[in-house]
């Protein structure tokens, strides 16, 4: 056990450094005190803006957005009992797709208001409307899963089912959405589907974190009995584990994360699939020290990204989202094909 809590101190150091490190990644040419006098609100006003505006709240989004996407894809993989759940296995982020395209196709850059005309489009989209809506969509699916698999009594294998259903369908709506759409309204929708951290800014910041924090809480509350469900529902229950209630608000939480997430940053894949699937093989399966192991290995992951995203850009950042997909697939490949049955991951 002491061991494991000094690689968790590890991580921390490591979160920490990069978090420092990720402050001055960047296409400017700012020198190492001219950055730390920006990020203070001294020196020339541009600096003042590049640190506090664009470079502290993108590295803070970072920082929070790898922790929730890990901890929600550890948190659905215990409560389904299924080694490929994610924040996606119940359609969360398939569904905000969906809302924000209906913000950005059809009320404000589509064709029932600007036209194909992309100075309009600029002028009359809304980031709040995008935002709002993507999340609306997102948790209205979340509670439509979960309220179907109660009738089936919320065994495991049918929440997911059902998820891949629902998530489908809300692909099938996008992509209709998006063949009656403009050019320039059907450009801006794939746009967004990127997952950009460079649209966070304080507020989106503390919005994602409040949420975060407050999930956690619960998590951590409840990791003896997470334990016990990897053994099974009957074990859980024979402990005094109110195992479907358990399940319902976890997932609830667990999609609330990513819904936050990708309502304002879009869709960044694989952190939540790959993470905890590395905090395991270093840590185990108990929750207790799994948790906060999953943050800190999202974090990183996360964190890494980024500034690999801004340094391969030159100038342009990449999308975030598709650095996680080139890191995430084959090493997520590697994950499975080194397994020997583990029966818990």
């Amino acid at each position: 056990m002491k061991k494991k809590n000094y690689i968790i101190i590890i991580l921390i150091i490591v979160t920490i450094l990069l978090f420092g490190l990720s402050l001055f990644v960047g296409s400017s040419n700012m020198s190492f005190k001219d950055a730390i006098g920006g990020l203070f609100g001294k020196g020339p006003n541009n600096y003042i803006v590049i640190m506090q505006k664009i470079r502290l709240p993108r590295a803070i989004a970072s920082l929070i957005c790898g922790a929730g996407l890990a901890v929600a894809g550890l948190i659905m993989q215990t409560c389904l009992g299924n080694q490929m759940a994610s924040p996606s296995t119940l359609g969360v982020s398939n569904a905000a797709t969906f809302g924000a395209n209906v913000a950005i196709i059809v009320l404000s850059g589509g064709f029932l208001i600007t036209g194909n005309n992309l100075n309009n489009y600029l002028a009359n989209a809304p980031l709040i409307p995008t935002s709002i809506l993507a999340f609306v969509f997102a948790f209205a699916s979340v509670l439509l899963i979960l309220g179907l698999g109660r009738l089936k009594n919320m065994a495991k294998e049918t929440i997911i089912l059902i998820g891949v259903a629902i998530g489908s369908i809300w692909t099938a709506l996008t992509s209709l959405l998006q063949y009656y759409s403009s050019d320039v309204s059907l450009s801006a929708a794939i746009i967004w589907s990127f997952g950009d951290l460079s649209r966070a800014n304080l507020k989106i910041d503390l919005t994602i974190t409040i949420v975060l924090v407050v999930s956690c809480i619960f998590f951590f509350l409840m990791a003896n009995r997470y334990n016990s469900v990897l053994s099974g529902d009957d074990v859980a229950k024979t402990q005094g584990v109110k195992v479907q209630r358990l399940r319902l608000i976890s997932l609830l939480l667990a999609s609330l994360i990513c819904a936050s997430i990708v309502s304002h940053l879009g869709i960044i894949g694989f952190v939540g699939l790959v993470c905890p699937h590395i905090a395991k093989k270093i840590f185990g399966h108990n929750h207790k020290i799994l948790i906060p192991a999953s943050l800190l290995c999202g974090s990183i992951l996360l964190v890494v990204a980024d500034m690999l995203a801004r340094t391969i850009g030159k100038g342009s950042a990449i999308p975030v989202g598709i650095i996680t997909s080139i890191i995430g697939a084959p090493f997520f490949l590697f994950i499975i094909f080194s397994k020997k049955g583990d029966s818990h991951a």
